[in-house]
C-alpha cells in the first residue's frame, strides 16, 4: 500500500502549474507590483489580487512561504496542545487558502473547513488548487468582507494569516473579536517585522481578555516582557525558493528564510513551553547561548555547556522558536 503524500507536496505540485502559459517576466512584474501594494502602510478597501493571472504569480510566489510560516505556529500548538485536533477549521482571509493546507499538513484527516475571503480570483483559485488534496474536495471557498462587516459561524479553530496588516486598526479589532466568539482556539500570524509584531500583541491582547490562554509561542498568557521599541519578537521558517523566487529576487539560494509573528490562543488550558528559544541560538566553542522568553515573564539568556552533559547536545541541536529544555528535560540547567 503506497503511503499517502503529504500535502506540503501535493501543494508544491499544484502551485507548479499554476504559471503554465503565462511568461516569466509577466509572472515576474506581477508578483513586483503585488509586493509593493502588500509593503503598503495604507490598508486597501478594494482586493489587491485582481485576477487570476495576478493570483496565480502571487499564489506561486507567495504560498509556499506562508504555508511554512503557519506550520511553524501550528506545530509550536500542537505541542501546547497535545490531544486536542480541531473538528472543524474557518480559514478569515485565507486567500488561496495556505494555512488551510498548513491545517491539513498539520492534523490529518477531513473537517469541514470554510475560507474566507473578498477576493473572488483567489477563492477560485485556492479551491482548485484544492481539488488536488482529497481531504480537501469539500471546503468552502466563500467570499467575505473582512472587517466590521464580518460573520464568522462557531468553529473549533480560527486562522487568520497576513490579513491585519491589509486592515484598519478598527477592523482588526472586530475580526479578532470576531474570531475569538466562534471559536474554541485561534492562530494569528503576521510578518515578522516590528509592525506585524505590534499587530500580533494587539490582538494577542484581545483573546487574553476575551478570556483565551496563550498557547504558543509564550510561556505565560500575561503581558508581554518585551520593550515595546526596542525589539519584537519574530520566527524563523525555511522555505525552498522555486525558480519563480528567484526570478524575482534574484537570489541563488535554493532557500529563503520567512520571518513571522504569531500567537496561538485557546479557550481552554493548554499546556505552553516552559520557555521559548526567542533568537538564533549562539554556538561557541564549549557552550550555546540560548535567548529565552520565560513563565515568569522575563527574558534571560542561557549559557549551557558540556558539562551539562545531553542538555548541550540539545542545545546544539535545538533552532530558534523551539520549547526549551526539551522534552524529558524538567527544569533548565543553572547558568
Amino acid at each position: 500500500m503506497n503511503a499517502p503524500v503529504p500535502p506540503a507536496d501535493i501543494l508544491r505540485s499544484a502551485l507548479a502549474g499554476l504559471l503554465d502559459g503565462l511568461p516569466p517576466k509577466a509572472a515576474a512584474q506581477a508578483v513586483e507590483r503585488l509586493i509593493a501594494n502588500y509593503r503598503g502602510t495604507t490598508p486597501t478597501h478594494t482586493p489587491i489580487l485582481r485576477d487570476r493571472s495576478d493570483v496565480a504569480a502571487y499564489a506561486a510566489y507567495r504560498m509556499p512561504a506562508t504555508f511554512e510560516a503557519v506550520c511553524a505556529a501550528l506545530e509550536a500548538f500542537a505541542d501546547a496542545a497535545p490531544n486536542w485536533v480541531p473538528g472543524s477549521h474557518v480559514d478569515i482571509g485565507g486567500g488561496t487558502g495556505a494555512a488551510t493546507w498548513a491545517v491539513n499538513a498539520t492534523w490529518a484527516g477531513v473537517r469541514p473547513v470554510t475560507v474566507l475571503d473578498w477576493a473572488e480570483p483567489a477563492l477560485a483559485l485556492g479551491r482548485e488548487i484544492a481539488a488536488a488534496n482529497p481531504e480537501l474536495e469539500g471546503a468552502v471557498w466563500q467570499r467575505s468582507r473582512i472587517g466590521a462587516a464580518l460573520t464568522v459561524e462557531s468553529t473549533d479553530l480560527v486562522t487568520v494569516s497576513y490579513v491585519l496588516g491589509e486592515l484598519t486598526e478598527d477592523d482588526r479589532a472586530f475580526v479578532v473579536d470576531a474570531a475569538a466568539s466562534a471559536a474554541q482556539a485561534v492562530v494569528i500570524i503576521e510578518p515578522g517585522t516590528p509592525d506585524g509584531y505590534t499587530r500580533v500583541l494587539a490582538a494577542r491582547e484581545r483573546l487574553t481578555g476575551a478570556g483565551f490562554h496563550v498557547a504558543a509561542p509564550c510561556p505565560h498568557s500575561a503581558a508581554c516582557p518585551i520593550v515595546p521599541g526596542q525589539d519584537w519578537c519574530h520566527f524563523s521558517a525555511r522555505v525552498a525558493r522555486s525558480s519563480l523566487h528567484r526570478q524575482v529576487k534574484g537570489g541563488s539560494l535554493a532557500y529563503e528564510d520567512e520571518k513571522f509573528s504569531y500567537v496561538a490562543a485557546t479557550r481552554f488550558p493548554p499546556a505552553p513551553a516552559p520557555s521559548r528559544i526567542v533568537r538564533r541560538p549562539q554556538i561557541r566553542k564549549g557552550q550555546v547561548l540560548l535567548d529565552l522568553c520565560e513563565r515568569d515573564e522575563a527574558l534571560r539568556r542561557e549559557t549551557v555547556t558540556k558539562r551539562h552533559g545531553p542538555l548541550y547536545k540539545a542545545a546544539r541541536d535545538a533552532e530558534w522558536g523551539d520549547a526549551w529544555p526539551p522534552p524529558g528535560d524538567t527544569a533548565p540547567p543553572a547558568s
